[in-house]
């Protein structure tokens, strides 16, 4: 009987580690909008490192600064340089949890609205933001969506005032990426 008991725990473990999984893209995206009366100034990046663990909730994204793309060369070179001083603060990250009244089902086809809760590093500055996000999950796997603003001088960006007005004190941000399991 002992035996059985045993047994019955290492199974039930097995099949809890069995459930875990994780879902990961190298391929995310990440694009962002400053628009003023006077410039708007779009970019985007198509490298974008993203892990979720379906048993955890635990997720992490991770972008290198020079892997934004810019429609005119002069504003990436300004950007890079400049205002995201890209060789000193070379990547940003956001890691945190899934936060949700119903939690996602990794294992059955569903969209769930959620939030992402946790630490977004920028410029070398860490914060801890909440955003709405959307998760949905297919046999290709779990697809994330989430748009937030980002104040920039909350993460230490200084905008030279000659070109203050040409620049939006906060920006949009749009995440996306479909993250097949691993």
């Amino acid at each position: 009987m002992k035996k059985f008991f045993l047994f019955a725990a290492f199974a039930v473990l097995f099949l809890a580690q069995a459930q875990a999984q994780r879902f990961g893209t190298r391929k995310a995206t990440i694009s962002f909008q400053s628009e003023t009366p006077m410039e708007k100034i779009e970019a985007t990046n198509h490298t974008v490192s993203a892990v979720i663990d379906s048993k955890t909730g635990k997720f992490q994204f991770a972008v290198l600064i020079k892997g934004f793309q810019f429609r005119k060369a002069l504003m990436q070179e300004h950007f890079n340089e400049n205002y995201m001083e890209s060789s000193k603060y070379p990547k940003a990250s956001f890691k945190g949890q899934i936060i949700s009244d119903k939690e996602p089902d990794f294992f059955h086809s569903g969209t769930y609205d959620v939030q992402a809760k946790g630490q977004m590093t920028i410029h070398g500055v860490t914060k801890e933001i909440t955003v709405p996000a959307q998760i949905k999950i297919s046999k290709a796997g779990a697809t994330i969506s989430a748009q937030f603003d980002v104040a920039v001088a909350d993460y230490g960006i200084k905008i030279p005032s000659l070109v203050k007005n040409k620049i939006a004190k906060v920006v949009t941000v749009n995440v996306s990426g479909t993250l097949p399991k691993l």
